[in-house]
């Protein structure tokens, strides 16, 4: 793995979510065995790991049926050497259960081999 691949999938990464165009993203850019590592368990959740790309594409159908984004910004990608990247996530979110609306701002983490993302880290506070 070059560090040029990994930044153009960075890049890519990057460019698909300004779009808001997760399925690409995910079809494209993702290994079938990608795992996606949240900084602690999600509601309903034994575990914080997610292994699998259906269960990461759960999870991000799980998030658009419980939140409304009313603003987002990307910020990356910000390589690290041949095989990671980093990329900064800020959002005006509203959880449609309750109308309870928070700014978040997270720092994901990203693995690349063989050209697909396959593993995601996500850092925030609770």
């Amino acid at each position: 793995m070059s560090s040029e691949t990994t930044l153009a999938i960075g890049k890519k990464l990057v460019e698909y979510c300004q779009q808001n165009n997760t399925a690409a993203c995910l079809n494209e850019l993702y290994a079938e065995d990608a795992v996606s590592v949240e900084a602690m368990a999600m509601p309903g959740a034994d575990s914080a790991e997610t292994a699998g790309l259906e269960g990461i594409r759960g999870k991000h159908a799980w998030w658009d049926a419980n939140f409304k984004v009313h603003s987002a910004s990307v910020d990356g990608p910000f390589p690290h050497g041949d095989d990671r990247f980093g990329v900064i996530f800020e959002m005006d979110a509203e959880n449609v259960e309750n109308g309870e609306r928070s700014a978040m701002k997270e720092l994901a983490i990203y693995s690349v081999a063989d050209g697909k993302i396959v593993r995601e880290e996500f850092f925030y506070g609770s």
